[in-house]
């Protein structure tokens, strides 16, 4: 997993969150954001970490989401690893 790599699939999570109302609705409230931070954040290396660690947080969403972008699992550990969240 490169950053480069890490950083399309946090990109990927934010589209597809975006595109599922129920999924936003709950990362929103998870995170504490709003609409408005959520797009001035959108690229911040905080908000990368933020979305793959919601992802991995929500198994239901993960699964969905995983299948829809054929991506496995993993690969979403090994994004958080990259982009500096907390080792497994």
């Amino acid at each position: 997993m490169t950053p480069e790599r890490a950083e399309i699939l946090s990109l990927e999570g934010l589209g597809w969150l975006a595109g599922d109302e129920d999924a936003l609705t709950r990362f929103l409230s998870l995170s504490g954001a709003d609409i408005g931070a959520l797009r001035q954040a959108a690229g911040s290396p905080d908000m990368q970490l933020a979305v793959i660690e919601f992802l991995l947080g929500q198994e239901d969403l993960m699964l969905r989401f995983c299948e829809d972008v054929q991506v496995k699992p993993e690969a979403l550990h090994q994004a958080r690893h990259v982009l500096g969240g907390a080792p497994e």
